[in-house]
């Protein structure tokens, strides 16, 4: 059950009605009936409590007086958490929620890459060689593909030099985890490391214009990617093997 099956019977419980909640299985306002729901898991009501508690921290769900638990509005769900954007993601809202974080992300990142020229350390430089010597190392659709890329684009946002900017990596790093696994496994891409090579060059440069135009090109490379991901969803013939993506 993906990234809680080692968490034990609790954390299947979580991934069951998490998934079960985000894909639409259960609706906005539906009363969930504990007990009935740890017979069907075979669980008991303690495992069943905390496992609501849990989901009750991302937002999904509540528990009143006289009305019992309940999932919560959409509006309440933590759609930054890393659970909740992996549950839409296996629900089928995948491509959409990756054209969302790539919005997001084209409003921050040339930006902080502008940032980044003009203020990084060389501390900051040596991690964001080791992130790209990491990508480089990593084989495509790896969970250390996935780990470096996410390390480069924190790396990035720290170099900034603005505690506030660098905290995003909150808001990024799930999305792009994700948006890494898609990819990979669905899409024939380029190799991401000359991309990120370009933005990296222009920070140690310490030319701000320019490190803000190359992660517009890595972003532009980003989003074709994507592209390619809907018209693999599209085309019928067998798909190729993946090649690792920029991100």
């Amino acid at each position: 059950m993906a990234a809680y099956s080692a968490r034990g019977v609790h954390g299947q419980v979580v991934q069951s009605l998490g998934a079960r909640i985000v894909g639409g299985g259960m609706s906005e306002g539906d009363i969930l009936d504990v007990r009935a729901l740890g017979e069907e898991l075979d669980v008991s009501l303690t495992v069943m409590r905390e496992s609501l508690k849990v989901l009750a921290g991302k937002g999904l769900i509540d528990a009143r007086q006289k009305r019992g638990t309940f999932v919560r509005e959409r509006r309440y769900w933590n759609l930054l958490d890393a659970d909740v954007i992996r549950w839409r993601v296996e629900g089928g809202a995948g491509e959409q929620l990756m054209r969302d974080l790539a919005d997001v992300r084209s409003i921050v990142e040339p930006a902080a890459a502008h940032r980044a020229a003009l203020h990084r350390s060389d501390a900051d430089l040596d991690a964001l060689e080791a992130a790209l010597a990491a990508m480089g190392r990593a084989r495509s659709a790896s969970a250390d593909a996935a780990d470096a890329d996410a390390a480069f684009h924190r790396a990035l946002l720290a170099a900034t030099g603005n505690e506030m900017l660098a905290r995003m990596d909150l808001l990024l790093t799930p999305g792009l985890r994700e948006r890494d696994r898609l990819v990979h496994s669905h899409a024939s891409v380029d190799d991401p490391v000359p991309s990120h090579r370009a933005v990296l060059d222009a920070v140690r440069d310490g030319d701000a214009a320019r490190a803000e135009l190359a992660m517009l090109d890595l972003l532009a490379k980003a989003a074709r990617d994507l592209d390619r991901l809907g018209a693999a969803a599209d085309d019928p013939s067998p798909a190729r093997s993946p090649r690792r993506t920029a991100g």
